[in-house]
């Protein structure tokens, strides 16, 4: 290895697939993006094409590397969504509609699987004290039970079921082993015995996976940033303009790949164990290190060697956040004209309306005083943690008949609010069941402006930091295709050495934290009263 050789990340994200160019010292040289389409209809189906994600992938880095000599490369990474990907002998199969045979992929916040996920729930099998003790449809094996109860012929036809980074790494390498990460995460394998629990797939009805050795979903499962194959095939090495051979990493979850860019940075806050990873975009994820296993009721884990090699990961999260905040803001009359006023100023609406409620508020404090007669718990898509509950839904308190566009600025900092209680929330789950953490390193388009930061820190109580790298997630797989090269020993090294501390927001205190504190308790009384509504409803329809 050579100072001057770059490493190449890619992120394959709910709408888009981007690559960025790193050098060793994680220094982002440069970036590409292409956007993937995704099919979502009304009965909750999300769906998208591998062959339109593969093809996004490979024209991002071809576009990224364009500027630099190829020859320079030795190592790219991969992380995704943790979507489901179905192929068959000849490529990919349909996952609902055979008259569009293109959508293989199972995206990973469709909910087709409720029903398979609330069933395997009802046998409390061992397994599930791994997954926070509720297994969630977001996760794989419900949505194959679905897959092979409702469409058996596309069960019966598929050759693997890949997690969508594994899908990845096959097409980058041809190497079928699966990460730790996706497997251990999303498939219930126990990375701490090396195993899948045969028992637990015969008991959902998911046997034929154990007799086959489960060779079509992980036979070979490797830690994130192992070198897999012989590197880079010489077909994909074609398709994005870089060398055959070069080295292609194991890859992580999109959110784990933030983790592991943000969480050990130089000039933090301590160790990995000391700092909470808040990946904040599509949906929101917490990344929490441990040196032993930690279960915590509602927060998924604890998952041994899924992020940082030899560590435990609590993950926790809400299914929509950045997505939360867009839906929300819909609901508003002045939507069109906020979307108007940026679009004018140059900016996406979600900054425009931070900067006009910083305009407005004078400060994060005085921000939080233009929503005092408002309140969401924005649970569109239902409770990731700490209550794993798929089928709770939003609520919004306290809007009036205003229609101004000053009206929409305070529903969103009630929103945005709402998402930091939720990870307030999450904290505090994870202080009281043995997974304590000091700071808050925050990843993700949502975490970047000042307001988000600040509110965040006060909200939770906590230092929040920022690294220096504008662009986490894509370095984080950058750093696994940098330890698969060989440029540093492990992946604790890489993460230290590429990645330092820009900025910290700490918490104001005083009579704002006073003001969180009473809304947070606001925030509690909603959501109970929601979940106890929802259980009379139910039953008055037994």
């Amino acid at each position: 290895m050579t100072m001057t050789d770059l490493f190449i990340g890619v992120d394959v994200g709910t709408g888009s697939a981007r690559a960025g160019v790193f050098d060793r010292e994680g220094a982002l040289l440069a970036t590409a993006k292409r956007d993937i389409a995704m099919h979502r209809d009304d009965a909750g189906l999300v769906e998208q094409s591998s062959a339109q994600v593969w093809d996004a992938v490979c024209a991002s880095v071809q576009e990224a590397i364009a500027g630099f000599d190829a020859a320079r490369v030795t190592g790219i990474g991969f992380d995704a969504t943790c979507s489901l990907v179905v192929m068959g002998p000849e490529g990919g199969l349909p996952v609902s509609d055979d008259a569009a045979p293109e959508r293989d992929i199972i995206v990973w916040m469709d909910h087709r699987a409720t029903e398979q996920a609330a069933r395997i729930n009802e046998g409390h099998h061992d397994v599930l004290k791994y997954v926070g003790g509720r297994i969630s449809p977001e996760m794989q094996t419900p949505k194959l039970l679905w897959l092979k109860e409702t469409r058996p012929e596309t069960y019966a036809a598929a050759e693997q079921f890949f997690d969508l980074t594994d899908f990845l790494t096959w097409k980058a390498s041809g190497a079928l082993d699966r990460s730790s990460c996706t497997l251990t995460c999303k498939w219930t394998y126990l990375a701490h015995e090396g195993r899948f629990d045969p028992a637990y797939f015969q008991a959902i009805g998911l046997g034929d996976l154990a007799e086959q050795s489960f060779a079509r979903i992980g036979a070979s499962v490797v830690t994130p940033g192992t070198a897999l194959g012989q590197g880079l095939t010489a077909a994909a090495a074609a398709q994005m303009g870089l060398r055959p051979g070069i080295a292609v990493a194991a890859g992580l979850i999109d959110a784990h790949a933030g983790g592991i860019g943000t969480v050990a940075a130089e000039g933090g806050g301590g160790a990995a164990s000391d700092c909470l990873g808040y990946v904040f975009g599509t949906s929101s994820c917490t990344m929490t290190t441990t040196a032993e296993p930690a279960f915590v009721p509602g927060v998924w884990g604890p998952y041994y060697s899924a992020m940082v090699p030899g560590m435990w990961l609590n993950e926790g999260g809400q299914s929509a956040a950045g997505a939360a905040l867009a839906h929300l803001v819909t609901l508003h009359p002045a939507h069109a004209e906020a979307e108007r006023m940026a679009r004018a100023e140059g900016k996406e609406l979600m900054p425009f309306l931070a900067d006009r409620a910083l305009a407005l508020g004078g400060d994060a404090c005085g921000a939080l005083r233009l929503a005092d007669d408002l309140h969401v718990v924005p649970e569109f898509l239902g409770n990731r943690a700490p209550f794993a509950d798929p089928e709770a839904r939003a609520i919004i308190v306290g809007q009036g008949m205003e229609q101004g566009i000053d009206a929409l600025v305070a529903l969103y900092v009630a929103g945005l609010c709402g998402l930091c209680y939720g990870l307030r929330q999450i904290i505090e789950t994870q202080d009281a069941n043995g997974a304590p953490t000091r700071t808050i390193s925050v990843s993700g388009g949502a975490g970047a402006h000042p307001l988000t930061r600040q509110m965040l820190a006060d909200a939770t109580g906590r230092v929040v930091e920022i690294i220096e790298c504008k662009e986490p997630v894509l370095l984080g797989s950058a750093m696994l295709g940098a330890v698969a090269a060989g440029a540093f020993d492990d992946l604790p090294e890489a993460m230290t050495a590429m990645s330092r501390v820009a900025t910290r927001s700490t918490p104001s205190g005083g009579r704002t934290a006073m003001l969180h504190g009473a809304r947070y308790d606001t925030f509690l009384a909603f959501q109970t009263l929601a979940r106890e509504s929802r259980a009379r409803m139910a039953a008055l329809t037994e």
